[in-house]
């Protein structure tokens, strides 16, 4: 009795590459198409957005939902106040969150999803301006718009034709459009996104200063200037940071001395610990860094200059605080 291998094919690996190699091109052509179609239509679309009282609402459903939870997420990120809305929890009172106020965005690549065609009484009532994003012009969806967005694609990548990869893309890629033109129009600055992203590496380097994250008061190391290097190791062993200021009887900085000034003074045999004064051997106009520069900043003067730490003075020289690389490791500036 013959017998037949089910199980099919296992491509080797030069075959799983050429698939891969397949999508991006797929995907690249129906990008180029997409973007040759750019026009008036998508100009009006960014001029509702930017001239909406109140938010840009995004809802989809299937793939369309996730592409267009993520353009709400990448809009309200760069400027412009948006947030998702499921369309099948719209139906069942989420359609309350959205106000006369807001400007609709709806994506669905048929133009024919139940979920989202049943808002639309709703938000036509209300007054919502409605802006649609689908791969046929003639749908349903399309023809209710305000402003359609056409991100039909040639194929899809999927070898099928079924599962959406191509359109996917394209819609992502609209999205990413439209936030950008948005983002560009209003003048939104890396300022104004670290202020969004407080917990991201970002938002650490464009927002911490130094007064932060620097040593105040009595952790900060410092002797008056004829204070014994004996005395000066004491001071600088008890704060802990590598160094100290050397400073007069008001505060102001003289100079610095530093666990490398000390070894290279170790060096010199004819200096007596007990005897020798530490303004003979500091370092005299150290780099220093004011209180309200950034904490990146710091790091940088520090990768600049070969130097581990860094005395922070004032607008009159007085010394206001001190801090090291371990200081900026803890903030996770570097």
């Amino acid at each position: 009795m013959a017998t037949f291998d089910t199980q099919p094919p296992r491509p080797d690996d030069a075959g799983f590459a050429a698939s891969g190699r397949r999508v991006f091109e797929i995907e690249a052509a129906a990008l180029a198409a997409v973007a040759e179609r750019l026009d008036g239509d998508f100009t009006q679309a960014c001029r509702l957005m930017l001239q909406a009282r109140g938010r840009v609402v995004c809802t989809g459903m299937g793939k369309s939902g996730h592409v267009a939870r993520k353009i709400a997420a990448t809009m309200a990120s760069t400027g412009t106040p948006a947030f998702y809305v499921h369309p099948g929890e719209a139906g069942h009172g989420d359609l309350g969150m959205i106000t006369d106020a807001d400007v609709v965005l709806a994506l669905s690549y048929s133009g024919e999803s139940d979920e989202v065609l049943m808002l639309l009484p709703g938000l036509k009532r209300q007054g919502n301006r409605l802006i649609t994003m689908t791969g046929r012009p003639n749908s349903t969806l399309a023809r209710e718009a305000d402003v359609h967005l056409d991100v039909s694609v040639p194929a899809e990548a999927c070898p099928i034709h079924l599962a959406p990869t191509s359109s996917t893309t394209a819609s992502l890629a609209m999205g990413d459009a439209l936030a950008v033109a948005l983002m560009e129009a209003r003048g939104f600055t890396a300022d104004d996104f670290a202020r969004s992203h407080p917990a991201g590496a970002l938002g650490r380097r464009l927002l911490l200063h130094i007064g932060d994250i620097m040593h105040r008061g009595d952790e900060i190391p410092r002797v008056n200037a004829d204070a014994t290097l004996s005395e000066t190791l004491v001071e600088m062993s008890r704060k802990r940071l590598g160094m100290t200021a050397v400073v007069d009887a008001d505060n102001r900085l003289l100079g610095l001395y530093t666990d490398g000034d000390l070894r290279r003074s170790l060096d010199d045999r004819a200096i007596d610990l007990r005897s020798t004064r530490i303004d003979e051997v500091m370092t005299r106009s150290p780099r220093t860094i004011g209180p309200e520069a950034l904490a990146v900043e710091a790091a940088q003067l520090m990768e600049a200059h070969k130097i581990s730490g860094l005395l922070v003075v004032d607008d009159d020289g007085r010394v206001a605080g001190a801090l090291n690389i371990h200081d900026l490791l803890r903030a996770r500036v570097v």
